[in-house]
């Protein structure tokens, strides 16, 4: 099912079938992180340096929300779960479709472990917030990741595929997933999800330049973008790595193009 709503909102985040989505939900699970304490700061910071996109919880949205125009969209994410929690890995609803409406959101998103005891209610979650999201016209972003018990290796190609095609399967109209660390096997993950797929960012790489390489590696995979949080809002200078990434992503900029030493 479709809606003129999605089609619109789907066009603002997929910009010329590109995007650049900056993560910034971490503040459930790991608490006030480096460079999100000042959530305000964090989201000027990625909308001066051209990102199309951020994902925020519903209580921080008023501290951002004068960078919320047509330059940068919200994503407003639905799921949570607390590191100090026993259950750490069980994402539960914490916010509904329809509250994206007063919220202002351009899109909803959701978080999916498969791999662990309680993955059932998370695909279950996933299937009833994409019923609601083609109701009233929100375009989901489903974050799926290989993660628990059953999960030997959470990059393998065969996992990540399997997780990306249930995201998809299910209803949502933007998959996210772990990068498999090759452009050649990362093109199997793209091949088998008919949706467009952008790659997390995942932990603090070591240099810029890691990242610069995973970015690439990605679009040479198949990618239409990236969702990266802690690479960017933990960056010396988090406007200039928003823009050297948004460089990449939407003019085809080379890693040795963006990276300065």
């Amino acid at each position: 099912m479709s809606s003129i709503g999605k089609e619109i909102r789907l066009r603002r985040i997929l910009r010329g079938g590109r995007t650049l989505i900056v993560a910034m939900d971490h503040g459930v699970s790991s608490g006030p992180a480096a460079g999100l304490e000042d959530i305000r700061r964090a989201v000027a910071n990625v909308a001066k340096g051209g990102a199309t996109a951020v994902v925020l919880h519903k209580g921080v949205v008023r501290f951002a929300k004068d960078y919320f125009d047509e330059g940068l969209c919200l994503v407003l994410h639905l799921s949570a779960s607390a590191a100090i929690s026993t259950h750490v890995d069980r994402k539960v609803l914490v916010t509904q479709v329809d509250e994206a409406i007063s919220y202002g959101a351009d899109a909803i998103s959701v978080h999916v472990n498969l791999g662990g005891e309680d993955d059932d209610r998370m695909i279950e979650d996933l299937g009833t917030t994409a019923t609601a999201c083609d109701r009233f016209g929100f375009p989901l972003l489903a974050m799926m990741y290989p993660r628990g018990p059953k999960i030997k290796n959470p990059y393998d190609v065969d996992v990540v595929k399997h997780v990306a095609r249930v995201g998809a399967e299910l209803g949502a109209d933007i998959v996210k997933t772990l990068y498999t660390g090759a452009p050649e096997t990362f093109k199997e993950v793209v091949r088998g999800c008919p949706v467009p797929v952008v790659v997390a960012g995942g932990p603090k790489l070591d240099s810029d330049r890691a990242a610069f390489e995973m970015v690439e590696g990605a679009l040479s995979g198949g990618a239409v973008g990236v969702s990266m949080g802690r690479n960017i809002f933990q960056a010396k200078d988090p406007i200039g790595m928003t823009r050297a990434i948004a460089r990449m992503i939407f003019d085809g900029a080379s890693v040795d193009e963006v990276y300065r030493g």
